[in-house]
């Protein structure tokens, strides 16, 4: 494989040579035998008959560089001799032509327009090298060469005589030289966009973009891209250079913020470079609304804004955070700079145009991505190392903490002997107090349970006593009127068949008359129809009660949970004062997977601590409410318990859950309900708020998930 390479590299190196011994060769023709002019067409509607009576102006360069300009340039060859060429060809190196048509005038005849020279039997203008025209082999003194030319973007070219061997030559040449610069991108490419994949870093992904529209631009400019990519959509030859340009930019860009860190190592820099992205993506807007010069200008004007900024963000994250992996990138963009730069040289004359110069930018383009490769792979290794040192360093301070533990534990050891009776004091003093406190908060929550059963008892004795009374007072008077059926009964009984019938008949009807028997049917109606409301209603209490009082249910079942709201209204029916009232507005609930027991008294605390600051406040209005809601939205179940008491402040809002917290009067409270409230509520995956102001009431709001069996 090593042999293969090398076999390669020489053969490439021979064809550099070749390629350039053959230019050497050339020069006395490259030069233009013809005195040189041209005319701007700023208009770009002249035709060849109206401009042989413009004037010209002298051209004394074999480089052409007019720059960017929405012209049309004329330029007119004039032979100052006879000349004969033997099958010379005009080359027009300019891949980036829109316009390129030569026109030929001998003595006293128009001039006519000349097709170009198919060398590889295909257009010419797809060429590219260029545009290729035969030259007569004849030129007459006096005779004119006309040239029409206009460029997509900035017009640089340089026209000159060569052969047909020589054109071929340069057209291998430049071909094998793109087919290695193609080479070079798609391995770095391909290999980054593997390290990118195994990796995960962005900076690669934004490096193997900036790659891509990197080679784009390069084929755009050399016309390779109109030659085999875009034949059919000229459009986007048009717009190419620019677009690819500017998007090229725009990942390096984010390549630059990634891989140099400049939100950690230069804030100020990563907010400059935000907005270079933001300047350049509306450049590549006004591409399109205005026309291409434009874009190009102002595509150059982004480029250099964009190199300064990558270099001296590379430059400040290398010498002044001691960033070594930025060293590569900022060798990387010099590098590329400065090709650029002796490229641009080359156009106006001041360095030699050959086949160095013309391929210095391909040539500093490829060698800036492989920097940049090697950027990246030094920034692994610059992440292992430190790695390694931190490792390293933790390593040497766990041996030296080591070495100081074995000094200390000899004089430790010695103090622990002194120090054993004294922690086994101090242990058995704390167990004691551990001891003491477990009994004291035990103590603390039966007393809050037994305030809790003591409301709970006396509102049921209040709300069993009232029916059960019903049924007592009833008693009496269906006892005294059972025994007055019973009497009647007996004198029926005693009826004797063997006397006068009549008589006796007449003494009963008289003994009902006087115990008024009508009076006492409707009367006994009347005591069975008060003893079975009463049972009715301690029935009711009895199913509140039994509803409510779930307390050793631990099991999680799917309950109603409007039963358990009308329950605990019924219990505490017997603390609302006479001037409350109870506002129910329940919804269609679906049941919720809870412990029973655990949410009744969650109802409960709620509601008596709604009763009791409606109780507490200092002026009660002549009707004060206690407002219940419930209703099913987003696969939850919500409850709302709103009183219209005093209300709180954000302080004392912000502590209600607290242990132990409580405004009560000492002796009132424990201050354990509401923390216990939002025990049981976390507990159930839920969540409780709060919605209070001073003097308006306060809104407990529950909201439990619906996991149903």
């Amino acid at each position: 494989m090593t042999k293969c390479f090398f076999n390669r590299l020489l053969i490439i190196t021979s064809l550099l040579f070749i390629g350039n011994r053959q230019s050497y060769a050339i020069n006395e023709l490259d030069a233009l035998p013809f005195k040189t002019q041209y005319f701007k067409d700023g208009s770009n509607q002249f035709t060849i008959n109206e401009i042989e009576k413009k004037p010209f102006t002298a051209l004394r360069s074999e480089i052409f560089n007019f720059g960017v300009d929405d012209a049309t340039f004329w330029l007119k060859l004039e032979a100052e001799k006879d000349l004969t060429f033997d099958k010379n060809i005009l080359l027009i190196e300019q891949a980036r032509l829109l316009i390129g048509e030569m026109y030929y005038q001998t003595a006293n005849q128009h001039p006519k327009i000349a097709r170009p020279f198919n060398f590889f039997k295909d257009n010419a203008r797809k060429s590219a090298q260029g545009i290729a025209y035969r030259l007569p082999q004849t030129i007459k003194k006096g005779d004119i060469i006309y040239l029409k030319l206009k460029a997509h973007e900035a017009f640089i070219s340089k026209i000159s005589v060569v052969s047909e061997k020589e054109l071929h030559n340069k057209y291998t040449l430049k071909d094998i030289i793109f087919g290695i610069y193609t080479g070079v991108m798609l391995i770095m490419f391909a290999y980054n966009l593997f390290l990118f994949i195994v990796v995960r870093d962005r900076s690669y992904i934004f490096y193997v973009f900036y790659i891509f529209f990197t080679w784009l631009t390069q084929i755009s400019i050399q016309g390779y891209g109109l030659k085999y990519m875009w034949q059919q959509w000229p459009a986007l030859n048009h717009y190419s250079v620019v677009l690819y340009s500017l998007l090229g930019l725009v990942f390096a860009s984010f390549f630059t913020t990634s891989f140099l860190n400049t939100k950690v190592f230069a804030p100020k820099i990563h907010k400059l470079i935000k907005v270079f992205i933001l300047l350049t993506l509306a450049n590549v807007a006004l591409l399109f609304i205005a026309d291409t010069y434009v874009g190009f200008i102002t595509m150059q004007l982004t480029t250099v804004l964009g190199v300064v900024i990558a270099l001296s963000s590379s430059y400040y994250v290398y010498f002044k955070k001691h960033f070594k992996p930025a060293g590569y990138y900022l060798i990387a963009w010099s590098i590329l700079l400065i090709g650029a730069v002796l490229f641009i040289l080359k156009d106006y004359g001041i360095l030699p145009y050959n086949t160095f110069t013309t391929y210095l930018l391909q040539i500093s383009s490829a060698i800036e991505v492989m920097l940049l490769s090697f950027a990246l792979a030094d920034k692994i290794n610059y992440f292992k190392k430190e790695n390694e040192t931190s490792q390293a360093q933790a390593l040497q301070a766990s041996l030296e903490n080591q070495h100081l533990i074995k000094e200390q534990n000899v004089m430790l050891e010695k103090k622990v002997k002194e120090r054993t009776e004294e922690l086994e004091s101090a242990n058995l003093t704390l167990n004691d107090t551990l001891n003491n406190l477990k009994a004291t908060q035990s103590q603390l929550v039966d007393a809050e349970k037994m305030a809790a059963l003591g409301q709970l008892t006396a509102g049921i004795a209040h709300e069993i006593n009232n029916p059960i009374n019903f049924v007592t007072s009833n008693v009496k008077p269906l006892q005294l009127d059972i025994d007055d059926l019973k009497d009647i009964i007996k004198k029926y009984e005693s009826i004797d068949f063997e006397k006068e019938i009549k008589p006796q008949i007449e003494a009963i009807e008289a003994y009902k008359k006087q115990i008024d028997l009508n009076f006492i049917n409707n009367e006994i109606t009347s005591l069975l129809s008060g003893i079975s409301e009463g049972a009715k209603r301690t029935a009711e209490i009895i199913r509140s009660l039994r509803n409510f009082s779930r307390v050793d249910e631990t099991d999680m079942k799917a309950i109603d949970l409007n039963e358990g709201l009308l329950s605990t209204l019924v219990l505490v029916r017997n603390t609302l004062p006479d001037n409350l009232t109870v506002i129910k507005e329940l919804g269609n609930l679906p049941k919720v997977e809870c412990m029973p027991g655990k949410i009744n008294q969650v109802f409960m605390n709620l509601v008596s601590n709604a009763v009791q600051a409606i109780k507490s406040k200092e002026v009660q209005e002549e009707e004060e409410f206690l407002t219940i809601k419930s209703w099913y939205e987003d696969q939850k179940v919500h409850i709302s318990i709103k009183d219209s008491g005093t209300g709180m402040s954000e302080e004392v809002k912000h502590r209600i859950f607290e242990p132990f917290f409580t405004t009560k009067d000492i002796g009132e409270g424990t201050g354990l309900g509401l923390s216990i409230v939002f025990s049981i509520i976390e507990k159930h995956k839920g969540h409780i708020d709060v919605v209070s102001k001073v003097g308006e009431g306060t809104e407990f709001i529950i909201t439990l998930q619906v996991n149903t069996l």
